[in-house]
């Protein structure tokens, strides 16, 4: 049954709507479904309406004769609909309420709100326990699809973000992949614009990784390898709104680390397509960085830098491919199990310095020093990471890996969607549709909680 129709169509003697039971798989059809007539009408709680309040609903036809309903809390003659939505031929219904203005859907607000609460209930309140809001792999496509990728991946960071009117968070991010990278060169750049602009606010600082899809090289794969993206171009638009928040700090702004302290706690970014841009006469790519995942030598110096000043620091890392898999190989191709290792060593104060397997390209070699023994009191705890299209977690030389579920629908029929995915049945306006999280880590508990809506689990722990 529909999450949407549910939540809209409660019965009367809900006293509180903003209580509705998210969950419940008992409640009646959305009423508003009904109304398929032009007209004017009035309707109100009974009818699961916005706050319980009474509204004004307006049913119209366009030009293509395709019917759309509007509600507002006046007539619409005086005040712009609050909430629009039209009907869909393939899914024979309507989609579910959205406001212009924020491009929310009340509903997912209202499963937001008791998401928040039912993550309050759980986490300790005070100094060492920080909280982080984490969405992975949004794919955004322009393409209005009911069953995978497409105009839903700017609607989940939109929903995503009302997380931070909750005043609970002290950090959120983006694990990467924020767009698909299917559509020509100027309609991805537009589209990573307006993620950014969905994402970054000044209530929560925010940290914006790239992800394997983000230079835009699916669409370069199907017109001759053709470099639709210039050098740098999601770097341009993403990472300066990144590295001007208060509180971000960095080495340098080139290669997407940065770093940012929550009392005793650090978070690290770290860019898993780190691939040189290199371009042949024919203006075609040397390396696909959809496929060629990789951390190069300038960035590993970067990461050690901040490494050598973090005395007194519980570190987390986050990146968008997990480098090494839960065997302890190289899950990246250049460098996954290079980094690993030199986390293992911060751990165990060691000094040393780094090497290249034999017959790594130059552009990947490694030469890179490091010394820790100086290092007090200080551990990296975790590492979080998206990508793989579902959750997992390992634990490997006491660092635990995390892996978070991708937010981009991934109907079960469709011949990429994930064995995970196709376990939770996602459907397009049901609560399975988006996936996303808020992790608390409390220091003095020496514990970690990942809370999950959407398609995610509702909590997994792991202790520090």
């Amino acid at each position: 049954m529909n999450i949407f129709k549910q939540v809209v169509g409660m019965a009367s003697h809900v006293k509180d709507v903003r209580k509705r039971p998210i969950y419940s798989k008992k409640a009646s059809l959305d009423p508003l479904q009904s109304y398929r007539s032009v007209g004017e009408y009035q309707v109100g709680a009974d009818e699961g309406t916005p706050r319980g309040q009474e509204y004004h609903l307006t049913v119209y036809q366009d030009e293509n004769d395709l019917l759309h309903q509007a509600l507002s809390l006046e007539s619409t003659e005086k005040l712009a609909p609050e909430y629009v939505r039209e009907f869909n031929p393939e899914l024979d219904r309507y989609r579910a309420f959205v406001s212009p203005q924020t491009g929310r859907r009340y509903v997912v607000e209202e499963y937001l709100d008791q998401f928040v609460e039912r993550v309050s209930k759980h986490i300790r309140q005070g100094d060492n326990s920080i909280n982080v809001s984490v969405i992975s792999d949004t794919h955004y496509k322009d393409r209005n699809s009911s069953d995978f990728y497409g105009w839903n991946g700017l609607t989940h960071v939109n929903e995503f973000s009302y997380l931070d009117q909750a005043k609970l968070l002290d950090l959120k991010v983006h694990l990467g992949d924020w767009i698909d990278g299917s559509d020509t060169g100027f309609l991805s750049e537009s589209e990573l614009t307006k993620l950014r602009d969905s994402f970054c606010d000044s209530q929560v600082p925010a940290v914006l990784i790239k992800g394997n899809h983000d230079e835009n090289d699916k669409y370069d794969e199907h017109h001759d390898l053709r470099a639709s993206f210039p050098e740098n171009e999601f770097e341009k638009i993403m990472w300066p709104k990144m590295y001007a928040q208060k509180g971000i700090n960095y080495v340098s702004r080139v290669h997407g680390v940065c770093y940012y302290d929550v009392g005793n706690l650090r978070f690290i970014s770290v860019n898993t397509s780190d691939v040189p841009y290199i371009l042949n006469a024919q203006g075609q790519k040397k390396y696909d960085e959809k496929l060629t995942l990789a951390i190069r030598e300038d960035q590993i110096e970067e990461i050690i830098e901040i490494l050598t000043q973090s005395s007194n620091k519980q570190i987390i890392l986050m990146s968008h491919a997990n480098p090494i898999n839960r065997k302890g190989s190289n899950a990246l191709k250049y460098n996954g199990r290079s980094l690993h290792e030199l986390l293992v060593a911060f751990n165990q104060r060691e000094k040393g310095r780094m090497h290249s397997v034999q017959g790594i390209p130059a552009e990947f070699r490694l030469t890179n020093d490091f010394d820790f023994t100086k290092i007090k009191n200080a551990r990296i705890i975790a590492y979080f990471c998206g990508h793989r299209h579902r959750e997992d977690q390992y634990r490997i030389n006491g660092i635990q890996y995390i892996l978070f579920n991708c937010s981009a629908l991934m109907g079960e029929s469709h011949s990429l969607t994930t064995k995970y995915n196709k376990n939770w049945h996602r459907q397009l306006d049901s609560q399975t549709e988006f996936a996303g999280y808020i992790v608390n880590i409390d220091l003095t508990k020496h514990l970690i909680q990942v809370f999950g809506y959407g398609a995610a689990s509702k909590r997994r722990f792991f202790y520090i």
